[in-house]
């Protein structure tokens, strides 16, 4: 009997040490790799709006495909047809995402037209499912090409008849849901050995100051966004402080340079770089768009410090 109770407490104890062994081995979630841990993200932007439902049409299309997946929005409310303008934003959030990060962008004037839909990758590591109309030109001049294909692969696009009008709900959203889940973009089609490029208009400098464009506007805010940069601007002379005359659409103006909103009366005009380093125009608390009935594209001059004008209206 006693020879028995020992048996079973050595079985017992044989137990225990085996439970307790396959106990440690499981993977703690801080031994994640962050592959295993992290949900995909789609970041999303259109020139839709959303007064209709063709967002969340290709967000379910996305849903339906990559169920986990994370979908967050540039914005959609791109100026219709303008390309240049989603190329501006697009390079600019860029920056704030990781590698494997897949951009989703649908500003496609024109759809169902011989233009590719495409995959890029970045040397960055991140993937861009958008119409190869040079919306990717800025961040890939930026953080340099991996590689490109043209979506043709119908196991890449929605699972019924593809419209000529709704690329978006049809090919780009399949594919960066299909992306999310891990698929492998080589397979998404045929090599595109040349995307289309854009060709950025860019601020000059000469003995007079530096002439410009203003490109758009920072909404809901009205304020115009020129491509003039902070290094075009600082070789003009200018320090804090400094009244300006500026020339929009040829017509002069006067205003202070200052470093933000604040630091001019409610109402009263200004001049600052913005947070892209690029030259502003804004009215601290107004709508300078609106005010003064300005809109891009539209034309901008800034003379060197100093020079003289003789046709000044200060507004």
């Amino acid at each position: 009997m006693k020879l028995w109770l020992r048996l079973r407490g050595i079985q017992f104890l044989l137990l225990v040490a085996i439970v307790s062994s396959g106990c440690g081995a499981a993977p703690k979630p801080a031994d994640l790799s962050p592959q295993q841990t992290r949900k995909p993200t789609i970041v999303f932007m259109t020139d839709f709006g959303t007064a209709n439902d063709a967002v969340a049409i290709c967000k379910a299309v996305i849903v339906g495909i990559s169920p986990n997946a994370r979908i967050m929005d540039i914005t959609h409310q791109v100026t219709p047809f303008q390309i240049e303008e989603a190329s501006r934003e697009l390079f600019g959030v860029t920056p704030y995402y990781g590698a494997g990060t897949v951009f989703l962008v649908v500003v496609d004037p024109g759809v169902g037209t011989s233009r590719k839909a495409v995959i890029v990758k970045s040397k960055k590591g991140q993937y861009f499912v958008l119409p190869d109309n040079g919306l990717i030109t800025a961040v890939i001049e930026r953080d340099g090409l991996e590689g490109a294909r043209e979506i043709t692969n119908q196991s890449w696009m929605i699972q019924a008849a593809v419209s000529s009008t709704f690329h978006g709900r049809d090919i780009f959203s399949p594919a960066a849901a299909h992306l999310a889940e891990g698929w492998d973009y080589t397979i998404a089609g045929p090599e595109v050995a040349q995307l289309i490029r854009l060709t950025p208009k860019t601020a000059t400098l000469d003995a007079k100051g530096a002439y410009g464009e203003i490109i758009g506007l920072d909404d809901p805010y009205g304020s115009l966004i020129s491509n003039i940069s902070s290094e075009d601007f600082k070789s003009l002379g200018y320090v804090l402080d400094d009244k300006v005359t500026v020339e929009i659409n040829q017509k002069p103006v006067t205003m202070p340079f200052v470093k933000t909103f604040m630091n001019v009366p409610v109402g009263e005009s200004l001049l600052y770089i913005d947070s892209r380093g690029r030259v502003g125009i804004a009215v601290n608390q107004g709508n300078y768009s609106k005010k003064f009935g300005i809109e891009p594209p539209g034309t901008i001059f800034i003379p060197k410090r100093g020079t003289a004008t003789k046709t000044l209206r200060k507004k």
